[in-house]
């Protein structure tokens, strides 16, 4: 045969072969994806799912804000003795003897499974896909920014070693998905530190934050990463899904696997994490922060406040109630006295300092990679071509925050039809106390203009009679 020929039925063998392959690995990446969704969905409809149940679960989606929730909302609803060990990486507490009520981590939906599900609500926030990759990259790398105080990667490193050994508390390190990526961006910041230094800090201009690659690794080598695509990319639907690289279900990173190399089988992930949010008591908007925290405050705050004066309550009982971040202002007659314009108003003071405190570090880690410098003007200067590669790579994280928004409004339209009804009663008990209150005064008025009247007519005649 000729050698050719020989080689051109090779290649059409080999063709066959892999376009077999493909269809096979895709067959089986459907069955597996589908099987999973069909035992993740709930065919339950929730009932009372604006019921604020036994365990609050704040699915604490990275980069949208969860941070200032958790601070100045949470903590100051719930004292610490009802605060749930953080997970992390795996349960500190027993969910099977469950006494705490309050659990904040960035732990995938997979979570709840270790919960009983007729005790526990979730609430989470979700943020524009886009602008979660910027924060993500900038929150990266400003964090590995601050280990450039030493003299080399390995300093850092031992550093690092040596003070898990002696703090208690968890650091940024501990905490998906940050363990992942501040040592990524870490060893990066170092080796092109390294680079500059080699070559007496000769650099290459450029007025573009995001496109500095003798400082940082520039946002499009950062985007198309293979940890990113693992770690960022379509995360708020891999986590509300619960099926993020640290899941508690081992089938999560096969189906995972499969949606990431096959983009046609993301509908059913995306079925999956509807359904997720449609069962949440609350889903919060980081773009709409004001109405998002006012709902948040009418909608879990409010029943929080609710469970805290009932009586026998544990959150009443707690023995740490005074721990409460109200414990600052002056209880009446003993009283823990909470309410949700209390709960507001110490919320926007507490924003205001969390986020001072926030743009200090960030300004201080940025100067050890000056002239780095993240800003909502600094973004403006990023390519399109980035920009629809980011949005190709999020396209699951951009149609659940389009059905998030939705939700969003639903709930603000209830919220206000609520509260338009509360006002209406109050406005009718008013009313109604206000007549029945004026009427028996208006008829007693009357009645004594009467007898005045005829007191001074009867005078009158007497007078008239006597002359």
């Amino acid at each position: 045969m000729d050698p050719n020929l020989k080689f051109y039925v090779l290649l059409v063998l080999v063709g066959l072969v892999d376009v077999s392959f493909a269809e096979t690995d895709f067959g089986n990446c459907e069955r597996a994806v589908r099987n999973w969704a069909s035992s993740s969905l709930d065919k339950e409809i929730r009932q009372d799912k604006h019921t604020l149940r036994d365990l609050l679960f704040f699915l604490h989606v990275p980069r949208t804000g969860g941070r200032t929730y958790f601070h100045c909302f949470l903590r100051k609803l719930y004292p610490n003795s009802l605060e749930c060990p953080r997970s992390y990486d795996k349960l500190h507490f027993d969910p099977r003897t469950l006494k705490c009520r309050l659990l904040a981590t960035h732990d995938d939906y997979s979570l709840t499974s270790k919960f009983p599900k007729e005790r526990t609500s979730v609430v989470t926030i979700l943020r524009d896909p886009v602008d979660r990759v910027f924060s993500t990259y900038e929150f990266s790398i400003e964090v590995a920014a601050r280990f450039l105080v030493h003299p080399n990667l390995t300093s850092a490193i031992d550093m690092v070693a040596r003070l898990r050994g002696k703090t208690k508390g968890a650091s940024t390190l501990d905490i998906w998905p940050w363990k992942y990526l501040v040592p990524w961006m870490r060893e990066d910041l170092f080796a092109r530190r390294d680079v500059r230094y080699g070559r007496g800090q000769q650099i290459t201009e450029s007025n573009d934050s995001y496109d500095m690659e003798d400082f940082a690794m520039p946002l499009h080598e950062y985007i198309n990463h293979p940890v990113a695509e693992e770690i960022v990319h379509n995360g708020a639907t891999f986590q509300v899904a619960g099926l993020t690289n640290n899941s508690y279900h081992p089938e999560s990173h096969e189906v995972r696997h499969c949606v990431q190399k096959h983009k046609s089988l993301g509908k059913y992930v995306l079925g999956v994490a509807k359904k997720r949010l449609d069962d949440m008591l609350y889903i919060g908007l980081t773009e709409e922060h004001r109405e998002s925290a006012t709902m948040f405050a009418n909608v879990v705050g409010a029943q929080v406040i609710s469970q805290i004066k009932a009586p026998n309550s544990s959150l009443n009982n707690a023995d740490n109630i005074e721990q409460s971040s109200f414990s600052d202002s002056e209880p009446d007659n003993n009283e823990h006295q909470m309410t949700v314009e209390k709960l507001t108003e110490a919320y926007e003071s507490c924003i205001h300092n969390l986020r001072k405190a926030q743009a200090q570090r960030r300004i201080s880690s940025l100067k050890k990679i000056s002239p780095v410098s993240f800003s909502k003007e600094a973004r403006l200067q990023i390519p399109e071509v980035v920009l629809q590669r980011i949005q190709y790579l999020n396209d699951l994280d951009l149609e659940l925050y389009e059905y998030a928004r939705d939700l969003f409004s639903k709930q603000h339209k209830t919220m206000q039809t609520l509260n338009q009804e509360r006002w209406d009663k109050i406005a009718s008990s008013v009313y109604g106390l206000t007549l029945w209150t004026i009427l028996p005064l208006a008829i007693t008025l009357a009645f004594l203009l009467f007898l005045f009247l005829v007191i001074v007519n009867v005078r009158r005649r007497t007078l008239k009679v006597k002359l």
